[in-house]
């Protein structure tokens, strides 16, 4: 099979498409001939070793995908051979097949296209338990997601929505927030030209928001913690940006505000049964139109380098699909 492969950690460049043997199965996993998969911040870091995770090498990365089951391992019980299926075996993905374990493949929802389930599954899936599992988020409070015209940060706007929540969304060019907007946010902050905490603090008569969302660190984790309400909630779901922020606990104290981590793939493996209720939940929610991945390029393995290259420079909208194979 075809595979793009990475032989040792070190720059993008050296990613290769290679043959390589398809893997098998054991009792606990799932064989899946890949159809589309997607491109994540994690998968950039992962091959240069940067990740808390290091396959041993040489190893394929790609966390999430969608395709058909090829082939189930005697423990499998809930998805058969020839099942349309979206599958997070965590690396591996970007290969015409890859195993997953069993609790990690769930059925494709009905009427969505590969590259539509490719781009829904680990994006959404953060999302969903960042706000219903972890930041408890209710009805009509307000949420501000930094970094919103990523992948993580748009699909938090329309989870966020569907929850019944009020959105403010920043990202750094009007372009960006163009694409927030039209995605459901009620309002965009331009933070390479406003002022973060301020300017959330006018749009919500200086109250603060209750939760952000968080996937970029750096510079802005400060200034939006400060721009909470009482109780407000501060999730930490990764450092896009490249640096990790220390924060002033002092910061927490005043306002009884939380900072909560959110590491969605360690949970999940965890709590499968919930994981699969924050699924059934999203395929819900995409069957009556509140949420649909924005896919900004569609890609085959030899572009996956040059497109890490732009999502690492924060230069990618929406998602980028890989397509592996011809549907």
């Amino acid at each position: 099979m075809k595979a793009l492969l990475c032989n040792a950690f070190g720059p993008i460049e050296d990613l290769t498409v290679a043959e390589t043997p398809a893997p098998v199965p054991d009792d606990d996993q799932v064989l899946v001939d890949v159809r589309c998969a997607s491109l994540n911040f994690p998968d950039a870091l992962m091959v240069q070793g940067r990740y808390q995770i290091k396959p041993p090498t040489p190893f394929s990365p790609g966390m999430d995908l969608a395709g058909v089951v090829h082939q189930i391992g005697k423990n499998v019980t809930h998805v058969s051979v020839g099942e349309r299926v979206i599958a997070f075996p965590g690396h591996g993905a970007f290969a015409e097949m890859c195993v997953a374990p069993k609790e990690k493949v769930i059925q494709l929802p009905e009427g969505m296209p590969f590259a539509t389930g490719a781009a829904f599954g680990l994006t959404y899936s953060t999302a969903i338990h960042a706000f219903a599992d972890c930041g408890r988020l209710l009805k009509d409070e307000s949420v501000l997601v930094l970094g919103a015209a990523g992948g993580v940060g748009l699909a938090a706007i329309e989870v966020a929505k569907a929850m019944g929540a009020r959105v403010i969304a920043a990202a750094s060019d009007p372009e960006k927030l163009a694409v927030c907007r039209s995605t459901g946010a009620d309002e965009t902050i331009d933070y390479s030209k406003e002022d973060l905490r301020k300017r959330t603090l006018a749009l919500t008569g200086g109250k603060g928001v209750n939760v952000v969302c968080d996937p970029v660190g750096g510079a802005y984790t400060q200034d939006a913690l400060r721009a909470t309400a009482w109780g407000g909630r501060l999730l930490v779901i990764g450092f896009a940006a490249g640096e990790i922020p220390k924060i002033p606990l002092n910061l927490a104290l005043l306002s009884e505000r939380a900072i909560i981590g959110v590491y969605w793939g360690s949970w999940s493996a965890l709590y499968p049964a919930k994981h699969q209720r924050n699924m059934a939940q999203l395929a819900q929610w995409f069957a009556e139109g509140k949420i649909k991945p924005l896919i900004s390029d569609m890609i085959s393995l030899s572009g996956v380098p040059e497109a890490m290259r732009r999502l690492m420079a924060r230069q990618v909208k929406g998602k980028v699909v890989i397509q592996v194979q011809d549907h």
